[in-house]
């Protein structure tokens, strides 16, 4: 495992287009509703606070009570609107009255706003009214909120009051994986061990930059029973679902090898089609993914296979879930043993998935490829698989390849083998194969991609 730098501030990386379009909504004049939302840690609150002027008021909500959540904003606006917060508010609607009554224009930025829904439910709908109103617009507001499916709702769900009303709506996801190398000061194969445990989610880059190596940010972060994400993956779903059992019990058993939906129902006691609706959520929410081979719609094949999509998810249901135990009972080194062992796969399989993600970015062969999938089936000799197929833009050709991750590398074998296996493939039908290799270490050029070369892409 690779060490990391010593500890710096966290900078403020990529979000460009989610900049460009906060500030433009924030100075439009027509401007009303904007809604950003996202997973916990993925630097929601750090971007809007970096869009906001010294004018607009940004108030971070809790969970008290909603009297005493009116009258916080009222004090958070009063640093604007002198003695606003002299007056008492009986209600959201009284404060919004008020405020409109006594501004020009106001970018008024609510932080966290699902638990101002959760003590307030008829909240949306106040907000609805006075943005339905006629008369000059005096109000831009930003709803900001790591509860998903609460977020999703209020601005895509048809029956919800503000559906329809916003100008922007903005989805944070994790940053792609090439950043992570900025942010830790890691290059080549250390920025895809990184990724493989932390994913794109600023704050766990932010948390394991001070540790002297990945090995002891795994330790005291993770593994141990007071680490900051030892529980990570259940706070994650609580903040999306009422109870996070049945996810929490379909991620397990994804993490644990069961891939197809047969063997999950199985496992689960529970037919089919009574788990089709929590795993797409799962899947919409970002926690999981559906695999289908290459050239097969994802909605009518099946041989679907489903993942675990979120790298610090899949590496806690890989190893901490199952050894729930013994790290109740500070037993580290068991499992720190297992992990050491196990780590090499976790990584290859990461490098598998970013292999492919990096193929629309990369000129294979001098062509522009799409994107790339998996593809497992029977060829000319008999079942084959290849971790990374892709068609070019044009149609013409098809992209082979194999994401290998070896200490020592056999680059000449591979290809050999790899071009022998891929003229089998049925899906050819005609068309230019062309080959190439993702490798750990090894020259970078020709038909050999590096982990810097897809580091770099995929920024």
């Amino acid at each position: 495992m690779f060490e990391i730098h010593a500890f710096m501030a966290l900078p403020f990386l990529d979000r460009d287009d989610e900049q460009r379009r906060l500030r433009r909504f924030m100075g439009g004049d027509d401007s009303r509703l904007a809604v950003l939302y996202g997973r916990r840690r993925c630097g929601k609150s750090t971007l809007v606070q970096r869009v906001c002027a010294e004018g607009d008021v940004y108030a971070l909500a809790d969970e008290r009570e909603s009297s005493l959540q009116v009258q916080a904003l009222a004090s958070e606006v009063a640093r604007i609107v002198p003695e606003f917060d002299a007056a008492r508010y009986p209600s959201w609607d009284s404060l919004f009255t008020s405020l409109e009554a006594r501004v020009e224009r106001l970018n008024l930025v609510l932080d966290e706003f699902h638990y101002l829904v959760s003590s307030a439910p008829e909240l949306p709908s106040v907000i609805q009214r006075h943005l339905d109103r006629p008369g000059p617009r005096r109000l831009r507001l930003v709803l900001c909120g790591s509860s998903q499916r609460m977020m999703q709702g209020l601005a895509l769900d048809r029956s919800a009051p503000l559906y329809g009303r916003a100008q922007e709506i903005l989805r944070l996801t994790p940053l792609g994986p090439g950043w992570i190398a900025d942010a830790l000061g890691l290059r080549g194969a250390a920025a895809v061990e990184a990724w493989a445990v932390w994913g794109g989610v600023p704050r766990y880059w932010e948390l394991a930059q001070r540790y002297p190596s990945l090995q002891e940010a795994i330790r005291d972060l993770v593994l141990h029973r007071h680490g900051v994400l030892h529980d990570e993956p259940h706070g994650l779903l609580l903040d999306d679902m009422r109870s996070a059992t049945q996810a929490s019990t379909l991620l397990a058993l994804v993490g644990a090898g069961c891939n197809r939906l047969s063997e999950i129902a199985a496992r689960m006691g529970k037919p089919s089609g009574a788990l089709t609706r929590p795993l797409a959520n799962l899947i919409d929410l970002g926690y999981l993914r559906k695999e289908v081979p290459f050239g097969e719609d994802e909605r009518s094949s099946k041989r679907t296979l489903y993942r675990i999509d979120d790298p610090l998810v899949a590496f806690w249901f890989r190893f901490v879930q199952p050894a729930r135990t013994l790290l109740q009972r500070d037993l580290l080194e068991p499992v720190e043993a297992r992990l050491s062992a196990a780590f090499p796969q976790h990584c290859a399989e990461a490098w598998e998935v970013l292999a492919r993600e990096s193929v629309p970015r990369l000129r294979i062969g001098g062509i522009g490829w799409g994107p790339a999938s998996r593809w497992w089936g029977n060829g000319r000799g008999g079942p084959i698989e290849f971790d990374v197929v892709a068609e070019s833009l044009d149609g013409e050709s098809v992209l082979i390849g194999e994401a290998k991750w070896a200490s020592r590398p056999d680059v000449a074998r591979w290809r050999a083998e790899l071009r022998v296996r891929a003229e089998s493939a049925p899906f050819l039908r005609g068309r230019r194969l062309v080959t190439a290799l993702w490798v750990k270490d090894g020259a970078e050029g020709g038909d050999t991609v590096t982990p810097a070369a897809v580091m770099d892409a995929l920024r």
